[in-house]
């Protein structure tokens, strides 16, 4: 249908309230949010109409980041709100890894080899965990082909990085659902060590059963290729993050036509808006629960590390176009044990952290 086609397919027609948006009718709020940006940072001129903008785009998009304080048509509301069927993993994700670790069983297997039971027991413990592991692993591939289509939605000519978020809310929010998947994910999978433990003596076991030319009836779910694949996967430290990256520097490399800052301005203009929402109290005030806050914060985070990977610099050099110490400084005035997986992310999955560019200040912030 075309870029164009796509963005109005899923906008919500009731989605500003009364009249259209703010920003484009140059009056009301927007004047009032433009007037305060330029007394609260001493901007002027374009930076202070760009910023100005991004305040108003905050308060029209919390209607979509906040489900609670969602408005629009009915159809609207009542559309499933997922994309790919993501809710399906992110509701039942913490139970799935954290319940699953079953690394008690295999570490008496393997200390006990010619103890029968007591394989048996690791087995039928560790198979229902490899066809979960499988299915995330899956989900990753479909995460990383919806991602590279929103991006095309996202930023595709004639429209301004602003306007397709201000025009295509509900795609912004699919954005968005996706990086708070991808960040929940990889937290959890940090936590549990256990996993590649698990996962690794499933593929001794079937590489053992191969040499004695034995086939077991898992291997048809998961065989030998399908677990190397995993276990490449399962490898890195935030696995389903490392496929977004990949995802997103494959999309400005395969697209050579669009410029880069199509991609680049998206990615901090949502960063810009998340920060918004976390610090202005007008806006934090309509959250009605810590998910909500954690989402945001989340996807923040996310789309700063797809940025850092994309951008030639990076996010942390001075002339870039998202407030480093802002954001840092969001994250940092939330309780420790919250954000703590959040800074770890800034910290050790972005690219340009140590070069030279960025400032000791921020340096020392990450610390």
């Amino acid at each position: 249908a075309g870029c164009g086609g796509r963005g109005r397919g899923v906008h919500s027609g009731g989605g500003w309230g009364s009249g259209g948006p703010a920003a484009e009718q140059g009056g009301g709020d927007s004047g009032l949010s433009l007037t305060r940006d330029r007394e609260t940072t001493g901007l002027s001129g374009a930076t202070a109409l760009i910023w100005g903008a991004r305040l108003v785009l905050a308060k029209h998009l919390l209607i979509w980041f906040v489900p609670s304080a969602w408005i629009g048509d009915s159809e609207s509301r009542e559309r499933s709100p997922g994309l790919l069927g993501w809710e399906t993993c992110s509701k039942s994700l913490p139970g799935k890894l954290k319940t699953t670790h079953i690394f008690s069983w295999i570490l008496k297997a393997i200390q006990n080899p010619n103890d029968i039971q007591l394989q048996e027991k690791a087995w039928n413990a560790v198979c229902p965990l490899v066809v979960r592991l499988k299915r995330f692993y899956e989900f990753s591939i479909r995460l990383e082909k919806a991602l590279q289509s929103l991006l095309e939605s996202l930023t595709c000519p004639p429209y301004t990085p602003t306007q397709h978020l201000e025009r295509e809310q509900a795609l912004a929010k699919e954005f968005a659902e996706i990086l708070h998947f991808t960040l929940r994910f990889d937290e959890l999978k940090m936590r549990n060590p256990a996993i590649q433990n698990d996962f690794s003596y499933y593929r001794r076991t079937i590489s053992r059963n191969r040499i004695n030319n034995m086939h077991l009836d898992i291997e048809n779910e998961v065989n030998n290729e399908m677990a190397n694949r995993m276990s490449l996967f399962y490898a890195e430290a935030t696995p389903m993050l490392k496929t977004l990256s990949n995802a997103t520097m494959h999309f400005v490399s395969e697209n050579k036509t669009l410029p880069i800052e199509n991609t680049t301005d998206c990615l901090s203009t949502m960063t810009s808006v998340c920060k918004v929402m976390l610090e202005t109290p007008e806006y934090r005030s309509r959250f009605t629960s810590e998910e909500t806050l954690m989402f945001c914060m989340r996807v923040m985070v996310g789309v700063i590390i797809l940025y850092d990977h994309v951008h030639p610099v990076g996010a942390f050099c001075k002339t870039s176009k998202i407030d480093m110490k802002g954001c840092i400084k969001v994250l940092k005035e939330q309780a420790p044990d919250s954000v703590e997986g959040l800074l770890n992310a800034l910290r050790f999955t972005t690219k340009h952290l140590n070069d030279e560019s960025t400032s000791k200040q921020i340096r020392a912030m990450l610390q």
